[in-house]
């Protein structure tokens, strides 16, 4: 039948199924991930509405945005439905929101913990390879600079103390935190992170550079080395 091979878009849903019109109406809290994802897509497939389809997308990722968020253009455009402008806007959509809350952190400016630390580097919990950052601070613990030291792969990368050193002496930074993630989701610290932090602590003495924390970043959350008293 041709009505079956009319895709399922939104302005043909009955009123209290509308997404957009509940998002004008009640304001974007009132809307479920599933609904938030079916505005941006506009339309399902022959079976499915653009809501069905976003709940069918979430499920198969756990109902998890940040899972959701590690899937590629390629990845999405394997369901049903969602074309290659359809993923873009889902990817960059998600993006957004990471830059948003990195943006809220640069705006406080300011370390004072390590959820500090965790909350600007959060979205290295996203990444499938492992990264190692240093923040910079000045001797109010206010950030500087931020500097990727190195990429890797999925098991770990190489850090060389030198590049950190040059980054902190050409930005006078007082201080120093260490960063990276683990894409196995595994928080605790292995033998060479252990080691690493050691050998970049103790090099950081002939610098007068403290090095305040070592924080592991993970899917599920983090890992500080100064909350757990290993500094």
């Amino acid at each position: 039948m041709i009505e079956e091979q009319v895709k399922k878009s939104i302005r043909n849903w009955n009123e209290q199924d509308r997404p957009r019109e509940k998002l004008l109406e009640h304001g974007c809290k009132a809307l479920t991930d599933a609904e938030l994802i079916a505005i941006l897509i506009g339309s399902g497939n022959r079976n499915e509405s653009a809501v069905e389809l976003s709940r069918r997308i979430l499920d198969s990722n756990n109902n998890d945005l940040n899972q959701l968020g590690k899937l590629s253009v390629k990845d999405l455009m394997k369901f049903n439905g969602i074309g290659e402008a359809k993923a873009l806007s889902i990817v960059a959509t998600l993006e957004i929101g990471r830059r948003r809350r990195s943006t809220e952190m640069k705006e406080r400016d300011k370390i004072t913990s390590s959820k500090d630390v965790h909350d600007f580097f959060n979205h290295l919990g996203d990444l499938p390879n492992e990264e190692f950052w240093i923040l910079l601070l000045n001797r109010s613990n206010k950030i500087i600079g931020k500097k990727n030291i190195s990429k890797g792969g999925i098991a770990g990368t190489v850090v060389d103390s030198k590049i950190i050193f040059k980054h902190a002496i050409d930005q006078l930074a007082e201080s120093i935190i260490l960063c990276h993630n683990h894409p196995s989701g595994n928080l605790q610290p292995s033998n060479e992170d252990i080691s690493i932090t050691k050998k970049i602590s103790e090099a950081a003495k002939l610098f007068d550079v403290k090095v305040l924390d070592h924080v592991i970043v993970a899917e599920t959350g983090y890992y500080s080395f100064a909350d757990e008293g290993k500094m």
